[in-house]
Formats: C-alpha cells, sequence, structure tokens
C-alpha cells in the first residue's frame, strides 16, 4: 500500500522520482502540482515511502522492511503529515495531528480522493478549512528531532495553497524552505500553485503532475473495480485525466440514472407543453432533498453543454455516457447558439435559490414553464 505500483499511470514522473533518489539527488522541498484527481497524493506518499526504504528495488519499496511496516498503517516515527483543519473553538490552535485519524482513516480507504471529499470527512458544515500559523510550529519542532530510522524527516504538506489568509503559516515555512534541518524533505502537495507565496515556489523544486492517460484509468477499473472494458473505457473518457472522477463515476450511477431520467422526463415534457405533467415533475424534484437537487441541476447543466458540443461531431470532445449518447442523437439539434446560454442561465438562477432556500417547487416549476420557450427556440 502507498507504493508506485499503487499510482494509476504516470509512469514518466513515476520514474524521474525514482530516479532522483536511487542517484542521492533528493531535493529538500518537492512541489508537485497538477489538477484534482491526477495522483498528486499517491505519487507524494509513494515518493517519501521509497525514500525511507533501506532496502528499495529499482521499481518500489520493498513492501517488509520494518520501515514499509509503519508506512502500511501510516504511522512512521519520520514522516508528518499537515492539511487543512478547522478550528473548534477560538481558543484553541488547530493543528493537523488533531485530525490525524480521519486522514489515515481516509488515506487508507483510498489515496485518491477530492478536497470536498475531506470536507466531508470533517463534517465542517459552514467553516472553512485552513492551515494555521501553529502548525509551523509543529512542523518545526517534529523536524528539529534526531530520525527515529536514522534516514530522511519528512513534511508532507497536502494543499498548501489553503494557508490561512494572513499568510502567518506561509512566512514560517519560507524560513524553514531557506534553512532546513539535515537531511529533511518537504513534500508540497498543490491543485493551485499561483496561490503560494512566489518565494516558497523558488525554493522548491517543481514537477507538473498530468492528466492521467484514459488507458491507464480504464485498464484499472477493469483490473482492480471489475468494470466491464466498454464501461471502464466510457468512465475513463468522462473522468478526463481524473482518477478521483472515475471513482465518483463508479459510485455515483445509480443517482446519475436518476438525473438523467429526470432530465429526459422533463425536456420531453417541455417539448409536449404538459403543464400539469410539469407540475408534477416539480414536486417530485422538490421531494429529492436539497442536496440532491443541486446536484441534479450540476447534471443538467452538464447535459446541455455535452448536447450543444455533440452538434459539432466531435466525439473526442464529448463526455456522455451509453444513455446519454443515444439520447444525444434526437436531442442535440434542439440545445443550439440561439437557447444555450439562456438555458444554461435559467439552471444556474435555479441553482442559487436552491442555495438560498427558496420554495424548491416553485424554483423548479418556473424553470420548467421557462424551457417550453427555449427549447423551442430552434
Amino acid at each position: 500500500m502507498f507504493g508506485f505500483n499503487d499510482v494509476v499511470g504516470q509512469e514518466a514522473v513515476k520514474q524521474r522520482l525514482r530516479k532522483e533518489v536511487q542517484e542521492g539527488r533528493i531535493a529538500h522541498a518537492l512541489l508537485l502540482c497538477g489538477a484534482s484527481g491526477t495522483g498528486k497524493l499517491p505519487l507524494a506518499l509513494a515518493y517519501a515511502r521509497y525514500v525511507c526504504c533501506p532496502h528499495r528495488t529499482a521499481e518500489d519499496a520493498c513492501g517488509t522492511c520494518p520501515s514499509c511496516v509503519k508506512w502500511n498503517k501510516l504511522v512512521h516515527p519520520d514522516v508528518h503529515f499537515t492539511f487543512p483543519v478547522i478550528k473548534k473553538n477560538s481558543t484553541k490552535a488547530a493543528v493537523s495531528d488533531d485530525y490525524l485519524s480521519a486522514w489515515r482513516m481516509l488515506l487508507t480507504h483510498s489515496p485518491y480522493f477530492s478536497y470536498d471529499q475531506w470536507l466531508e470527512e470533517l463534517n465542517v458544515g459552514t467553516s472553512q478549512p485552513y492551515i494555521y500559523k501553529d502548525e509551523s510550529e509543529n512542523i518545526s519542532h517534529k523536524l528539529s528531532l534526531k530520525s527515529s530510522e536514522g534516514g530522511y524527516k519528512i513534511s508532507l504538506i497536502w494543499l498548501p495553497e489553503k494557508m490561512y489568509k494572513d499568510n502567518a503559516f506561509g512566512n514560517k515555512l519560507l524560513k524553514l524552505l531557506e534553512e532546513p534541518p539535515a537531511q529533511t524533505l518537504f513534500l508540497l502537495v498543490s491543485d493551485a500553485p499561483e496561490m503560494l507565496l512566489p518565494t516558497i515556489l523558488s525554493r522548491t523544486q517543481r514537477i507538473h503532475v498530468p492528466p492521467v492517460a484514459e488507458a491507464d484509468i480504464a485498464r484499472t477499473l477493469q483490473n482492480h473495480y471489475g468494470i466491464a472494458p466498454a464501461d471502464a473505457l466510457r468512465i475513463a473518457h468522462i473522468a478526463n485525466g481524473s482518477f478521483v472522477k472515475a471513482l465518483e463515476s463508479i459510485h455515483t450511477n445509480e443517482e446519475n440514472r436518476q438525473f438523467f431520467d429526470l432530465f429526459v422526463g422533463l425536456m420531453r415534457l417541455a417539448y409536449q407543453r404538459k403543464i400539469k405533467e410539469m407540475k408534477e415533475w416539480s414536486e417530485q424534484v422538490a421531494g429529492i432533498g436539497r442536496e440532491r437537487q443541486k446536484r441534479l441541476l450540476e447534471y443538467a447543466q452538464r447535459m446541455i453543454r455535452e448536447n450543444f458540443v455533440y452538434n459539432f461531431r466531435q466525439p473526442q470532445m464529448n463526455y456522455l455516457t451509453t444513455d446519454e449518447e443515444h439520447f444525444a442523437v434526437r436531442f442535440a439539434p434542439f440545445i443550439n447558439e440561439r437557447n444555450v446560454a439562456g438555458i444554461v442561465h435559467e439552471l444556474t438562477e435555479a441553482q442559487v435559490h436552491i442555495e438560498q432556500n427558496v420554495n424548491a417547487k416553485m424554483v423548479f416549476f418556473d424553470f420548467a414553464l421557462k424551457m417550453i420557450v427555449l427549447i423551442k427556440n430552434r
């Protein structure tokens, strides 16, 4: 677990990381950056595990030495994690150590997860997670201690761009990067490196992690998740280079099936101008709960965009499931330059109103009625 063999695709990046260790060119600060879901965190974990392993092979950590055994449980004494957290109260310092149990649980389930999934794990409510200034003192103290295993001391910082807005953590981190303790490795994993202080960027070795190849995603879905080849290829295409999105597609198939049926139902009713049935449709949607209503509206926006693009007959630009594509054959001509912006605008307005707790029956019936006019604008 947490080895290079567990990283989906990214062979060029893996080879570069392995080579730097094998040739003794370990940078004191490495920044792995790129879009969410491409495997930056799994790569950072695999690299750190490889650095720690005294019996590493040409391809990966050995997996059996005391260091690897500790890594498998995420309890290696020389590896320290920092990530965005929430303050439980205004007086107590907020540090990652308070949330290590939740962090380890999520990583053990899968190192492929998004920031939103971490928010769900934290159960933040309306709070916004940050990396606070207290973390810098925590990191400094840990790295000042003697290495328990006699090797590198590693500080892995996930989403450093989420540091608190006063930049107190960033300024103290900068000092650590300028004068790092001996045999110390900083691993920064960022979705948005442009939000980091330029002085921090200048003191890191930057590696861009590209989108995961569709073939690698499809192969992993087939071999490790038992997905049929045709479905795996379709999911890989829709994922658009993000293995996190691919995993989400597996888990949300049932919900998306319901959203597809609701979307198709509304479009047909709007075309036929069946007002009574559209009111019943609105009442049905009002009963699925506000969070699912928001996801339905996001799904509808995607369907409108995909059907608009479908008209250009460029399959590589479309991200539709088999059922969605069959529907698009007849529906796409109704989404064109004259109405696509108007439909997306109405969907966005509906989403804003749902988030503001406006009566859902009114919101969805109003949108349904407007679709009668918009969908006829061919």
